[in-house]
């Protein structure tokens, strides 16, 4: 009996010690912000990533309920010390907390830019400094996130407010990712692997960002297909891709080819948030066209692997029309298999969703590091490596960047994606020699 109960306890005490370290390490940093902004934050940022991919192996082993009870306090705890922090490593949140405040002045948010005439009497000394791009760009923000900032903002004006509210988001996440793992007979510990992630305490607790919401309605929409509501599903999907466009990777999996109904969801859904803010006619996009200019997009030096080409081949001008056509029939062949896997089990399913985000965010390489959080639930369901690597290594994105405060966001990009195209050629040779022995097996 005393043996068993120590076989129970060993892994617990284990987990509960790399918690330790993740919360001593987040609490460390803080403390060394004031004069080391830099390497400190990334060093640790990487550390905690590499300990969270051994806790999520320890959690395994772990009885259920007291691991599951572990993980949350220690959740908990990483994200309170960083509520009271300033978001220091993105300006976003001010953005959120004035798009509800002039909604509440009765001013569409898509209609002046902040350092507009028409909005003097908003500001304040608070929030709007912090408001980025305020002299030349209305909101980018889709009308989901709309209706939250106008929410939150009625509760109160701050961005520790906004960052509260989407933090608790992220129940809503671990909620279904605890549910998605025992549908998938997995154990449900493994949880640990976004509930301790660094990218999603520092982006969701530290920075606040609206990615936080639009994860949670990617999985509570994959948490209602896997309940088989899929009209369900597909209309939570929609309200997610109005927090944040990327959400609307997930539908092909749900989307089946002899049923209309689906389609038609979203579209409903689509032109009942959008119909409050057309008074603006085409203005309802936002600074959306625009942004894509100033992230270099149009130009194609945005696209990390098409600047690899232009280099392979030197060609500086190799047009950007053929990558993009690659780019879409690649996210078009892979939306095809989800769509037509019909009545597949759930696990191809996270499977496919998993595959369609790690293509989309390889292929399109954001210089952002919270681009990647929608990707980190798929961690904790799939233990995929390509996504480890792209979740983790995301923080050497984040400028400045370890000792050297001017290295090019191009060799930055390089570290990561190469890092990920190596993951993702291990885990198809992986796949591969598990697929030939199968074979040999049923022959």
């Amino acid at each position: 009996m005393q043996d068993r109960a120590l076989s129970r306890m060993g892994p617990l005490l284990g987990l509960g010690a790399l918690g330790f370290m993740v919360v001593a390490l987040t609490v460390a940093t803080l403390l060394v912000l004031p004069w080391r902004p830099d390497t400190p934050f990334v060093v640790q940022a990487l550390l905690c990533g590499v300990l969270v991919v051994v806790a999520t192996r320890v959690a395994e082993l772990c009885p259920e309920r007291e691991a599951l009870l572990l993980i949350v306090v220690v959740a908990l705890i990483l994200r309170a010390v960083l509520l009271a922090t300033p978001p220091f490593l993105s300006s976003d949140i001010f953005r959120y907390v004035w798009d509800g405040r002039v909604q509440a002045a009765g001013i569409n948010p898509y209609r002046y830019v902040p350092a507009a005439a028409e909005l003097r009497g908003l500001r304040d000394a608070a929030v709007f400094p912090h408001v980025n791009r305020a002299d030349y760009a209305v909101t980018i923000y889709p009308p989901t996130a709309q209706v939250l900032f106008l929410l939150v903002t009625r509760v109160a004006e701050s961005a520790i407010a906004m960052k509260i509210a989407l933090v608790a988001f992220e129940a809503v996440i671990v909620a279904a990712l605890v549910a998605l793992l025992r549908r998938l007979r997995r154990p449900t510990a493994r949880v640990v692997a976004y509930a301790w992630h660094p990218l999603a305490f520092w982006e969701v607790g530290g920075n606040g960002h609206i990615d936080a919401a639009m994860t949670a309605a990617m999985m509570l929409a994959l948490w209602l297909f896997a309940s088989g509501r899929v009209l369900a599903a597909g209309a939570a999907a929609a309200i997610g891709a109005l927090f944040k466009p990327f959400t609307a990777l997930i539908l092909p999996a749900f989307w089946r080819p002899r049923d209309p109904r689906l389609p038609l969801v979203v579209l409903g859904v689509i032109v009942l948030l959008y119909a409050p803010y057309l008074s603006v006619g085409a203005g309802v996009l936002g600074f959306l066209p625009q942004y894509l200019g100033e992230e270099k997009l149009e130009s194609g030096s945005g696209f990390w692997l098409l600047q690899v080409a232009r280099w392979l081949t030197g060609d500086p001008r190799m047009p950007m029309t053929h990558y993009l056509a690659a780019f879409f029939a690649v996210l078009a062949a892979l939306a095809l298999r989800a769509g037509f896997r019909e009545g597949g089990p759930l696990a191809a399913t996270v499977a496919d969703i998993n595959v369609l985000l790690l293509a989309f965010l390889f292929l399109l390489s954001p210089d952002y590091p919270w681009y990647f959080l929608m990707l980190v639930p798929f961690v904790a369901l799939t233990g995929s490596w390509p996504a480890w690597a792209m979740t983790v290594g995301a923080f050497v994105l984040y400028d400045p960047w370890l000792f050297d405060p001017d290295v090019h966001i191009q060799v930055r990009d390089t570290i990561l994606y190469v890092t990920a195209a190596v993951a993702m050629l291990a885990a198809a040779g992986r796949a591969w020699r598990l697929r030939s022995v199968l074979r040999g097996e049923a022959a």
